[in-house]
């Protein structure tokens, strides 16, 4: 099963990585998205993944049961859940900003401050 996520994990990173490097902001964001889920995921599955024993100490013991799963990934998975989607919220407003300001969301179109017309500076002395 841990297999499974692994090669789930990697693909998920593989298309995040893919589309954080487009052009447009949208794919960034949607490559962000997909970046949080699979570190998700990847914190999911280092905490062993068994369906048949909760991490649920039992009445009498002080620790949790060698087949249980470890409490402590989920527990982070809740917290980056957390920052991952008030990350994305941020990033989608200033993109949304940056579209009202622009008209346009093509990161080569938004060079305000590198004007294509004008000519470059000296680079040598």
């Amino acid at each position: 099963m841990e297999a499974l996520f692994a090669v789930l994990v990697g693909i998920f990173f593989a298309a995040a990585l893919y589309l954080m490097m487009s052009k447009h902001i949208i794919r960034v964001l949607l490559g962000v998205v997909l970046l949080g889920n699979a570190v998700n995921l990847l914190l999911f599955t280092t905490g062993r993944l068994t369906a048949e024993v909760p991490p649920i100490i039992p009445v009498g013991s002080d620790t949790l049961a060698m087949s249980a799963a470890n409490p402590l990934p989920q527990a982070l998975i809740l917290t980056a859940i957390v920052i991952s989607f008030s990350f994305f919220c941020f990033l989608l407003v200033l993109t949304y900003r940056a579209y009202q300001d622009l008209g346009t969301d093509d990161t080569d179109d938004m060079r305000v401050a590198e004007p294509k017309d004008e000519p470059m500076p000296p680079t040598g002395y």
